[in-house]
């Protein structure tokens, strides 16, 4: 498969949590470059940003900041609603200590809209190499109700804040996993582990008992991602340190281009190894009760094994 240079478009819809729908759209920019622009280093975020990316083209309002976070509302935003400036900044000041840095911006750019007349609901991400977002890491999310941070208020930013984990960390752009788990099963245990990071208890809870019914049909019927998949990686093999060396694995050993660019996608093979090198241990059987194991993903195994030997377990 040929990874994809996109930016992920979601409208996302919750039982309790983190379901999503999703779509990809073409950056402009097709090359891993980046560019370092007014102040994302250090000093005030602009007070005002113009929107300028699928069909946002407003100019939304600085509400807050501080070293982990920019907030912007469009002016529909109730101003009374300020729980987004501790949540966010506490979940990306984690994100940053659990999965490094994301260029030389400090901060996460998080823009808010009050759905008016169906208008600019859903959310998407983009990363400091995104010329699209003007080379910032940015979660830009429309809702018709922001009043508390509970269920999909709360959920939608952190899956956008997964997608820049996902497709921008250790330095290389591009989410290779992406053609497997899709958009996104990693949300489900990242969403998890955040909240239980940022004093949101209680809605991990919610995400931890939504999952044990959950199911999808890839890559075979009634899979059960968290349950079978993640959530054993994660509470046997170091919880969050355990998501984080998978993508260091990736960045530091998965072939790329131009230099920082993920050059294409993850068979199920490569997927098995590189996880089981996250772990420590073969995952194989896990990987079985949790997805079967199809006759070519042997073959696959086989050989990431052999192209990779770094990747040790």
């Amino acid at each position: 498969m040929t990874l994809k240079t996109s930016v992920t478009l979601c409208v996302v819809f919750f039982g309790a949590a983190i379901q999503s729908s999703c779509s990809e759209t073409l950056l402009r920019n097709p090359k891993a470059t980046v560019k370092v622009t007014d102040t994302l280093k250090q000093g005030a975020p602009p007070s005002q940003w113009k929107e300028h990316w699928f069909e946002h083209d407003l100019t939304v309002s600085r509400t807050f900041y501080d070293n982990n976070a920019a907030i912007y509302y469009d002016h529909n935003m109730p101003q009374k609603i300020t729980w987004p400036n501790k949540v966010i900044s506490d979940a990306w000041a984690y994100v940053k200590k659990t999965y490094g840095g994301f260029g030389d911006s400090t901060r996460v750019y998080a823009i808010f809209h009050k759905v008016v007349n169906g208008k600019l609901g859903g959310g998407h991400p983009a990363s400091y190499f995104d010329e699209s977002h003007d080379y910032r890491n940015v979660i830009d999310c429309g809702l018709d109700d922001w009043s508390k941070p509970t269920g999909q208020q709360i959920g939608m930013p952190i899956h956008e804040l997964g997608h820049i984990v996902c497709g921008a960390s250790h330095g290389v752009k591009g989410s290779p996993s992406d053609a497997l788990w899709g958009d996104s099963k990693f949300m489900e245990i990242f969403i998890y582990d955040v909240y239980l990071h940022i004093g949101y208890e209680a809605e991990a809870a919610k995400v931890f008992e939504e999952m044990q019914t959950k199911r999808d049909s890839f890559p075979a019927a009634n899979t059960q991602w968290f349950k079978n998949w993640f959530y054993p990686i994660y509470d046997k093999h170091g919880k969050a340190a355990v998501l984080n060396k998978y993508f260091e694995l990736l960045a530091k050993y998965y072939p790329k281009k131009n230099g920082n660019e993920f050059d294409h996608d993850l068979n199920w093979g490569e997927f098995v190894h590189f996880w089981s090198g996250a772990s420590g241990v073969n995952l194989k059987a896990q990987a079985t009760t949790a997805f079967g194991w199809k006759g070519e993903w042997e073959g696959q195994l086989k050989k990431a094994q052999k192209d990779f030997p770094a990747v040790k377990y």
